[in-house]
């Protein structure tokens, strides 16, 4: 008896820390699902209305690399090296700001910050 619940609390213990560690992979990569109601610029391209999913690449060398993907996160749209960007306020939701449009372009990305962190990242066009 004593043998089996040892058994079950472990087994209770590496299923905590497996989802724990789910928890903190969607922290640390920042996934973050996006649905634009209409077009929107980011660097190098347009992407059409639509859902998309948001990441931080896995990177040993920078935490400012975003992965665009679809919206169940099959297929990689684009990748793109952005620069860091701080808010003094966090907030509990995701906030993407847009740069003033252009006349007839759609709205530019100009960063992008996760629920809860100062910092985020910026999307940097060529001029």
């Amino acid at each position: 008896m004593r043998t089996s619940k040892a058994v079950l609390i472990a087994l209770g213990l590496l299923l905590s820390g497996a989802i724990s560690n789910q928890i903190a992979a969607q922290t640390y990569n920042k996934l973050t699902k996006l649905i634009f109601n209409q077009p929107v610029t980011i660097p190098g391209k347009v992407l059409p209305a639509g859902t998309y999913t948001f990441t931080i690449a896995d990177s040993a060398g920078t935490r400012y690399i975003v992965q665009i993907w679809n919206a169940n996160k099959t297929s990689l749209i684009t990748t793109i090296i952005a620069i860091p960007n701080y808010r003094l306020t966090p907030t509990d939701e995701t906030v993407i700001d847009f740069e003033e449009p252009l006349s007839n372009t759609p709205r530019a990305i100009k960063a992008w910050f996760y629920p809860g962190s100062h910092y985020g990242v910026e999307f940097v066009y060529p001029k």
